[in-house]
């Protein structure tokens, strides 16, 4: 494999990697209907707000989402509209091998 292919590889396994957490794809779902604020996707997860800032960390760092702060608060959004095909993805993957 050439060190170009390989790079594009180890890209898509660092998003892969970002999104391997339940907490994650709910925070990542959540955002693909609109922009949400912090304490909104703290209260959805049930975690406390370092937590979910620890998530939304490793989201913006992988070119996930982006944030906007407005004055103590800090909102959210996807970068890519990409992440709702993607999920109907999985779930046909998942009702497939399911049958």
């Amino acid at each position: 494999m050439n060190s170009e292919l390989k790079k594009r590889y180890e890209a898509r396994a660092e998003i892969l990697k970002a999104m391997a957490h339940a907490s994650r794809l709910c925070v990542l779902d959540e955002l693909a209907k609109g922009e949400r604020c912090v304490c909104e996707l703290t209260d959805l997860i049930g975690a406390d707000t370092s937590t979910v800032s620890r998530h939304l960390s490793v989201l913006r760092n992988a070119g996930l989402v982006v944030s906007d702060k407005r004055g103590n608060q800090v909102f959210y959004k996807l970068k890519c509209s990409c992440i709702d095909p993607f999920f109907n993805c999985i779930e046909s993957v998942i009702k497939e091998n399911s049958e």
